[in-house]
């Protein structure tokens, strides 16, 4: 019981973290939008080191971006490819909250491998016949004034507050008193604990500054309906796996001895266009189970729920993508753990 309470501190910890992290990296994208769009229109190299950068930034807020853009001619094939290739999914905030040093390290040779990988994919496209997305070249993107996100309207005489905005602010408080009560999370006072009450304290500013808009679509419908809820029950069961794989499979021994197979599958479960499969081998690196460079293999191919929204405008091209990852995460994950890293 005790075991099980702990699963669940830690799954709502993991999950608080990693909501407080996408709405701010939300907010600053949907700032920026209009900048980032002017930007693309340089040549490769800048595709590619951007589509990278939205890849390596933690969820799959960048790779939706990185797709819009693709779907809409403003980036190349190979600058979407790279962009998975650097895109980790919302695990990418799990393993901020689990392992941060490495996790940053980790994004780090994501990003330079997406750069790498987006060159490499340009130059393998044309020559084995691989045309891509002619049916998704769409009129461009512009900014959304209803997206705007400092919004004071708020504090303005006779202004309304909705009953989402106030139910959200009420959990927010009721988070923070649990949190300085030491009901849930760290019980001392730690870096972890005060930089969960920075962000929390952040996400209150975000939620009173927004307009209702941006608050029920990106924050509700998209944050919280979409994410959170899967975020947490992934986090809870890989936890309770690992858990009992410890106590009663002995599964650090079999993973061990079937190091090989354990990389393939890290590989094959990459390609599900789903944010939750990769948190299995989150978890087993957290422990140190596996080695950094299966953790690399899988980052590698998943891409949380990136790739969703292009299997809506190409099929076609969304496999093409996935091909390309796995076959370029073993290409570099192989010679890793032959090395033994």
């Amino acid at each position: 019981m005790v075991e099980l309470f702990s699963i669940i501190n830690h799954s709502i910890m993991i999950t608080l973290f990693v909501f407080v992290m996408m709405l701010i990296i939300d907010y600053i994208n949907v700032a920026t939008k209009g900048k980032m769009e002017k930007s693309l229109k340089g040549g490769k190299g800048r595709q590619y080191t951007i589509s990278s950068f939205l890849g390596a930034i933690p969820g799959c807020l960048g790779a939706f971006m990185n797709v819009s853009f693709y779907v809409h001619g403003l980036m190349g094939f190979g600058a979407i490819v790279g962009g998975m290739i650097a895109t980790s999914g919302d695990e990418a905030f799990v393993m901020l909250a689990l392992f941060p040093k490495k996790a940053i390290l980790l994004f780090s040779i994501l990003f330079m491998l997406g750069i790498l990988g987006a060159w490499f994919s340009d130059k393998v496209a044309p020559r084995v016949g691989i045309i891509p997305c002619k049916e998704c070249d769409m009129q461009v993107v512009h900014p959304d004034d209803k997206c705007r996100c400092l919004d004071l309207s708020i504090f303005k005489k006779n202004s309304k507050i909705t009953p989402l905005r106030y139910g959200i602010f009420l959990f927010l408080l009721l988070i923070i008193l649990i949190l300085g009560l030491g009901i849930i999370g760290p019980e001392t006072w730690n870096w972890k604990k005060v930089t969960i009450f920075s962000a929390l304290f952040s996400a209150i500013f975000i939620l009173i500054t927004v307009p209702d808009h941006y608050l029920k679509e990106h924050i509700w419908n998209h944050i919280i309906k979409n994410h959170l809820w899967r975020v947490f029950l992934w986090t809870f069961f890989a936890l309770l796996f690992i858990n009992i794989g410890f106590k009663y499979w002995n599964i650090e021994a079999f993973v061990k001895s079937n190091m090989g197979w354990v990389f393939l599958i890290s590989a094959f479960l990459g390609l599900i266009p789903e944010s939750g499969p990769h948190m299995v081998f989150v978890m087993m690196f957290a422990n140190g189970i596996i080695p950094f460079s299966i953790l690399l293999t899988s980052s590698i191919v998943q891409d949380g729920h990136g790739m969703l929204p292009l299997f809506s405008y190409s099929v076609k091209d969304a496999l093409l993508i996935k091909l390309f990852n796995l076959l370029f995460s073993i290409a570099v994950g192989l010679p890793l753990l032959l090395l033994g890293w």
